[in-house]
């Protein structure tokens, strides 16, 4: 029997026994009442079966109660009552919003926790929703591709509360620095995924964009020092950080064919002739960094500030 398939009869009968008893079962019985731990050879190697199992089940859902008789012995049980769930009340459209959900990870561990989740809510009776593209995916699926790998050790991290430490380089910068950071949420912003959180060095709030993270992420414990905003105002300061929300209107001079993100936000743009076009571009914060990465394909004519800051940058990168 293919391995695969023998672990999971071999959880599936464990979920019976533990199910199906009125008292909890100790270790010895269960061996003796599945073939796969008959078979188990030694004490040792089935106690670890089991604690695998036991810890997968848990993992699926499962509630698994330990109880302790008067004799000292230790008995396990999964009472029917606390292994139901509550009547789902979904509509059709909050279906396929979840369907859709789950559709959007590509990441092989992010897919099967929404696949299970998934999984879980229709045999509670999630309607199916009709998928209007069936047979179009490949042209049509929505995708969130996710390619940095601090990805899941920071999704872990906020999730968990837990302070991080990872070296950031600025894009107008040749090394990279140490950050200590509380983190709050990661969001996704024109193909580029964020991290908000608290940078306990600099005592401020601070977004990362995490293709600038260097190495790994480290976990440090303890607990935050700073308090979590509400997720409108995290959304909004990643939005603000990454330059979406204008303030103000930069003019520049872009070569034609680059600079698409640019070109796309310009609310003005003019054929200069010599291989330039002018553009005007409503930014907020961050604009300077995302020009700094044009090199030689663009040059900034109007704020002066804005020159400045861009002047600045490129002056310390061409230093290091």
């Amino acid at each position: 029997m293919p391995m695969a398939i023998a672990k999971a009869e071999r959880l599936m009968n464990l979920a019976l026994c533990l199910l199906g008893t009125r008292r909890p079962l100790s270790k010895r019985e269960l061996r003796g009442s599945i073939e796969a731990y008959l078979e188990a050879g030694t004490d040792d190697s089935f106690n670890r079966m089991f604690e695998r199992d036991k810890d997968d089940l848990r993992e699926l859902g499962l509630v698994i109660e330990t109880v302790e008789n008067l004799d000292g012995e230790v008995g396990y049980l999964a009472r029917r009552d606390s292994n139901r769930l509550p009547p789902i009340t979904l509509d059709a459209e909050e279906a396929a919003a979840l369907g859709l959900a789950a559709k959007v990870w590509q990441q092989a561990r992010l897919a099967g926790a929404a696949s299970g989740a998934l999984q879980k809510l229709r045999a509670a009776g999630m309607p199916e929703a009709e998928d209007p593209y069936e047979g179009h995916h490949s042209a049509l699926e929505p995708r969130i591709p996710v390619h940095e790998t601090a990805f899941e050790p920071l999704m872990l991290a906020c999730r968990d509360r837990r302070p991080v430490v990872f070296d950031y380089r600025k894009a107008n910068a040749a090394r990279a620095e140490t950050r200590h950071v509380e983190p709050w949420t990661l969001e996704c912003w024109r193909g580029h995924w964020y991290l908000a959180g608290w940078d306990r060095e600099r005592g401020a709030e601070r977004v990362f964009r995490l293709s600038r993270i260097t190495g790994k992420v480290r976990s440090r414990a303890g607990a935050f020092t700073a308090e979590v905003p509400d997720v409108v105002t995290v959304r909004e300061t990643v939005e603000s950080w990454a330059g979406e929300t204008a303030t103000r209107t930069a003019r520049i001079r872009l070569r034609p064919g680059s600079g698409y993100p640019l070109r796309a936000r310009a609310t003005a743009v003019r054929d200069l002739g010599d291989g330039w076009d002018e553009l005007e571009i409503p930014y907020g914060h961050g604009l300077d960094a995302g020009l700094v990465e044009l090199g030689p394909e663009v040059v900034v004519l109007a704020p002066a500030d804005l020159r400045a800051d861009v002047m600045d940058r490129l002056r310390a990168v061409a230093k290091d």
